[in-house]
């Protein structure tokens, strides 16, 4: 993946881009998050992200949050096209004995959150975010090499131009480092459907 073709959406203030290597240093109280449940809604994380019209591909970036300390700190995948139409999946630090794998889909300003719960002592997570037109695969791996369904979704702006790629955010009082390597794009490594065809 060239990194030279990445652009920010909200700049942070502390950062270190390489050929293999992304740091980025988060600030506190900075998240992505649209309504649903509680009415709170925050959209001032720091999004590096590169373009494309491709309807058919996979990303695969490799996470590393061993700095995470705080409720919420995260970094992760995105694919943010505006305020009110993005999705994300990240793990999510909670406390010293559980953290949340999760994901994140927004359309039309409204926020879902599915998670599961793993140990705290995960500091490190792959995932693979895949395009088939306008629906999308998010999947997460602890080695790189087998992955496992997160979720399969749709996204109402996103059967177009799209931007996806990285981010990291803390919405409490917090501040980490978030480290991503081994980012690539590939074929589309989500299959096409063979089951049940449409009515």
């Amino acid at each position: 993946m060239n990194v030279n073709e990445l652009v920010w959406k909200r700049e942070p203030k502390k950062y270190k881009i390489s050929n293999d290597k992304i740091e980025i240093t988060t600030e506190p109280r900075t998240d992505l998050w649209q309504r649903t449940y509680y009415h709170f809604r925050n959209d001032n994380a720091p999004v590096l992200q590169v373009e494309t019209e491709e309807k058919y591909f996979s990303f695969v970036v490799r996470t590393d949050f061993t700095d995470s300390k705080k409720r919420f700190d995260q970094c992760g995948i995105v694919m943010y096209l505006d305020s009110e139409n993005w999705l994300k999946a990240s793990v999510e630090y909670e406390n010293e004995n559980y953290q949340h794998l999760g994901s994140v889909v927004t359309n039309h300003g409204y926020s879902d959150w599915a998670t599961t719960a793993i140990s705290a002592s995960v500091k490190s997570m792959w995932y693979r975010f895949s395009r088939r037109e306008d629906d999308y695969c998010i999947e997460c791996s602890d080695d790189g090499i087998s992955f496992t369904q997160m979720r399969i979704c749709h996204i109402s702006k996103g059967g177009e131009k799209i931007w996806f790629g990285i981010y990291a955010c803390s919405p409490e009082e917090s501040s980490f480092k978030a480290v991503f390597t081994d980012m690539m794009i590939t074929e589309c490594k989500w299959p096409a459907h063979d089951g049940q065809q449409p009515d």
